[in-house]
């Protein structure tokens, strides 16, 4: 059976990246393989888990570098893989329209709320966590969809919800929504549509 080829976009530490491989290993991706793992900042620890699974990891820093530079880092590496699909794990970059046009319906982002609730600009990490404790929301959740260049557009493909407790930090609510929701949905949606590329 034929494979997707699977680029990771990462910028940190790499935990959505670790649920991806650990489901692959798993057997939880059938239908695609991850072939690389692209991080926006030199020394992301994403990328020591890439090798400690024995997936080729590079840095294409993104500081210093201007749109054009780093789209072309970032597709110089894509192409030299050949990449099928790009799940976007952690990826704090903003990539311009005219990149997410040559990957339509293949490029998957997670988001860590119940979109359209806590998202656009400047809504990621903590900070997302953060305006949802001050609403005081009973409920949060993840949302993974498809990237298209309307900022924080795309298609849903999946969404979880999560209980806020009494007592939340914006941190336990971050690694409750973690471990309940993205860890979860991201490799089932990269099953996804990793099986639609080879049907």
């Amino acid at each position: 059976m034929s494979k997707a080829r699977i680029a990771v976009l990462v910028s940190g530490g790499g935990t959505n990246l670790e649920a991806l491989l650990n489901a692959q290993e798993a057997g939880g991706i059938p239908h695609g393989e991850i072939v690389v793992v692209l991080s926006s900042a030199a020394g992301a620890y994403a990328l020591e888990r890439a090798k400690n699974h024995g997936v080729p990891g590079f840095s294409v820093p993104r500081k210093g570098s201007t749109q054009a530079d780093f789209e072309a880092g970032l597709t110089a590496k894509l192409t030299e893989y050949r990449a099928d699909m790009i799940v976007l794990a952690g990826f704090l970059s903003i990539l311009s329209g005219d990149f997410v046009k040559r990957w339509p319906d293949r490029i998957l982002n997670v988001h860590p709320a119940l979109i359209p609730s806590f998202c656009g600009k400047g809504m990621y990490g903590l900070k997302v966590h953060e305006a949802a404790l001050e609403k005081g929301v009973k409920v949060t959740g993840a949302t993974v969809h498809l990237v298209n260049e309307i900022p924080d557009g795309g298609k849903i493909l999946l969404q979880k919800a999560v209980e806020v407790l009494p007592g939340d930090t914006p941190e336990t609510l971050q690694r409750r929504v973690m471990e309940q929701a993205e860890w979860i949905l991201l490799p089932r949606a990269t099953e996804l549509v990793a099986r639609q590329l080879t049907a």
